[in-house]
């Protein structure tokens, strides 16, 4: 995988890991307000190329789909099933964009240490949001088949992005803003009437610029350069940078529980990204495709 491809990851992840500071910073804001506005000022700063988000009807659909269905259905999983278990269930998608990449993309086959590497991150992951602590409660089950529902979402969107027709990363713009304008109508029809404060937008803003805005031009550039294989493996230190930040800046406690998934985590990168450090002749060979 390119250095470049590299670097456009771990900037996603850094970006996603104030997402839930943020959030808890934005936790009185009804959650389609929140993504509403949020994915609006992203498409905002997207169209600065305006003229780049001319793209086939199929390709917006897919777009909108991914980022308003993702948020949409990760949502409803919140108000149907707890935070704890159903975030750990959302978690899945690094795991299905490493195990459904041979079946999205042809060139793509799955070795052992993709998969030992994507089941340690989710094992790390776990610890993380779960603290040691995990319980599935069968009444909630609607809940956390919309979680699961949307880690399928997130996934195959990623994917597919490798697969359409080529388009520029500068037309993401034209998916959040429209996911924007969408959410919005979802918090106007269903939601409780809310007005920002100033203090709100502080925050809203950093979130559009950042992790529901920034986020999602840096990643699709990475998928279209990278190999879904390792990206799938490093995404899993997303929960752990999210837990880091909480810790510097929220006040929360740093447990031996998160020490532990640090461990598996990182290991589970590493594992995941061994063609990136040690490049495989598959890895090679996609290389010289992609350049043909």
């Amino acid at each position: 995988m390119s250095s470049a491809a590299t670097i456009l990851a771990l900037a996603t992840i850094a970006l996603w890991s104030f997402l839930a500071y943020l959030g808890a910073s934005l936790n009185n804001v009804p959650p389609f307000l929140l993504a509403g506005i949020a994915l609006c000022i992203s498409g905002l700063i997207g169209a600065i190329r305006i003229r780049q988000w001319r793209v086939p009807l199929k390709t917006l659909i897919m777009g909108v789909a991914g980022i308003f269905g993702y948020n949409c259905l990760y949502f409803i999983a919140l108000q149907n099933a707890p935070a704890v278990e159903a975030s750990l269930i959302n978690y899945l998608w690094p795991l299905l964009i490493v195990v459904l990449s041979p079946l999205f993309l042809s060139g793509y086959t799955l070795k052992p240490h993709h998969l030992i590497g994507s089941v340690a991150g989710l094992a790390g992951a776990a610890l993380i949001v779960t603290g040691g602590r995990f319980t599935l409660d069968m009444a909630n089950m609607p809940g956390y088949i919309f979680a699961a529902i949307a880690a399928v979402t997130w996934a195959s969107y990623s994917l597919l992005t490798k697969r359409v027709p080529p388009f520029s990363t500068a037309a993401v713009g034209s998916f959040t803003m429209i996911s924007g304008i969408l959410a919005l109508g979802v918090h106007f029809t269903f939601e409780t009437a809310y007005t920002p404060t100033g203090r709100d937008w502080m925050f809203l803003v950093l979130l559009g610029a950042g992790p529901l805005g920034g986020a999602f031009f840096t990643w699709d550039a990475a998928m279209k350069k990278g190999d879904p294989r390792i990206i799938g493996s490093l995404s899993y230190l997303t929960p752990l940078t999210s837990t880091l930040v909480l810790v510097a800046l929220g006040g929360h406690e740093f447990k031996w529980v998160t020490g532990i998934a640090m461990t598996l985590i990182v290991a589970g990168a590493v594992i995941g990204s061994l063609d990136m450090i040690r490049p495989s002749v598959d890895s090679r060979q996609l290389t010289v495709d992609s350049c043909k």
